[in-house]
Order: structure tokens, then C-alpha cells, then sequence
């Protein structure tokens, strides 16, 4: 039901390597080590596991190319919160610095493995420069501030319209006004992002939909941080 099912005219499924680094507090350096060797060993009940007593960066180019070659097809790897190990040592110049090194080496498999992967995506909260872990790096496409990827991670005005508009006149009527002035007080509240020059303007999804789900208009998104 959703325009990639009429997009995509050929469904191959593609060894898929998934790695998260969110579920962790990294308080030294083997937190890093423990959460990669967790997935590593994963992946290695599937494709293989002679290289398990190797470096973890070696361990990473021998899975992704037995995934390769079992499959017969290039693998796709997905990076979520690439920074978090780096982001939760920032006032700990020591820990930061090992944690630097090892990702580096870590991440620079993904240049190392280029002909056995087919799609590759990192994802995280800050832009770290090329220099720190990514300087082995240097083949990846920051999508961050493009304009073709500006509306991927939000609601658009045009998505709220189409989607949304039961929504809007419920929430209308729960708080006496009329669905035109509810869509004005929404654009207000939640349409605050822009990630190019020529974005257009993004709704907060988390706000926009705890707000339909309350019925009142409310600091969702604020409320889940630190206010201080």
C-alpha cells in the first residue's frame, strides 16, 4: 500500500548487517568492544566463524564476505547512533581517544569491503568530521543537508494534508476551533525543521503524533529531554 510497492519492480532479498550502538553505556573501553563483539558474534553463527579469535575489524571484512559469497549477493549494512560511543565519553578525552581509534578502524572496513556491499547507511544525532573516524572513510555521501533527502525524516505539510486530515478536524473539534485554525496552530508548534537551503517545512513526527493521540496541543518532544 505504500508507493515502493509500485516503485520497486524487482524484491531480492540482500544479506542484511544490522549493528545498533544505542543499547549501551560505554563507560570503558571494553563497553565498545563487547557491544561490536555481540553483534559480530551474530553474524557469525550465520556466515562463519573462523576468524573469531582475530581482530574485530578482521572479523568484520570476513562476514561481510562470506555473506557475499553464501548469498551470491552484496551485503547491505545499517549503522544506528555511529556517534553514541563517542558522544557519551565527550568529557572523557582519554576514553574518547581509544574509542576513536577503534572505530576508525572499524568503519574503515566499509572502504576495505567496497566490492561485497551493496548499500551501506549510517545514522546518528552529530556530523563528526572525516578526520576523526571516517578518515579511512572517504567514499561516503553526507545525505544530511541535501535537498533531495531534506523531507525523509518528517512530515511534510502536503504528507500532513493527505494523511492526517481526520486527525486535524477531531482534534478541531476537541478544543472548539475550526480544522483551518487546529492546521495553523499545528504549523506553529511543530513545523520547525529544515534540513536545506530550499527544505520544505518538516513536522517534529514525535510532537505532531502524541498531539493527535492527547488531542491537545503540548512540548512533546521538549519533554523528553533534559529541560534544564
Amino acid at each position: 500500500g505504500l508507493a515502493i510497492e509500485g516503485l520497486e519492480k524487482e524484491w531480492r532479498e540482500f544479506p542484511v548487517l544490522h549493528i545498533d550502538f544505542n543499547a549501551k553505556n560505554y563507560q570503558d573501553t571494553d563497553s565498545l568492544y563487547n557491544i561490536i563483539k555481540r553483534y559480530l558474534e551474530k553474524y557469525e553463527s550465520v556466515y562463519g566463524n573462523e576468524k573469531q579469535n582475530e581482530s574485530i575489524e578482521e572479523r568484520f571484512v570476513y562476514i561481510i564476505e562470506a555473506a557475499h559469497k553464501q548469498t551470491g549477493l552484496p551485503v547491505v549494512i545499517l549503522i544506528d547512533e555511529y556517534d553514541k560511543p563517542l558522544l557519551a565519553t565527550i568529557d572523557d578525552e582519554e576514553l574518547q581517544q581509544q574509542y576513536r581509534n577503534i572505530l576508525k578502524a572499524f568503519y574503515g572496513v566499509l572502504k576495505t569491503m567496497d566490492n561485497h556491499i551493496r548499500f551501506a547507511l549510517l545514522t546518528g544525532v552529530s556530523k563528526f568530521s572525516h578526520v576523526s573516524i571516517f578518515s579511512d572513510l572517504n567514499n561516503l555521501q553526507d545525505i544530511s543537508m541535501l535537498d533531495d533527502y531534506a523531507d525523509i525524516c518528517g512530515i511534510t505539510e502536503q504528507e500532513l494534508r493527505d494523511n492526517f486530515q481526520e486527525d486535524i478536524e477531531e482534534m478541531a473539534r476537541r478544543n472548539d476551533t475550526s480544522p483551518e485554525e487546529m492546521a495553523a496552530k499545528l504549523q506553529e508548534m511543530y513545523d520547525g525543521y529544515h534540513f536545506s537551503k530550499n527544505s520544505p517545512g518538516i513536522y517534529n513526527p514525535f510532537s505532531l503524533l502524541n498531539a493527535f493521540s492527547a488531542k491537545e496541543l503540548g512540548s512533546y518532544w521538549f519533554a523528553t529531554g533534559t529541560p534544564t
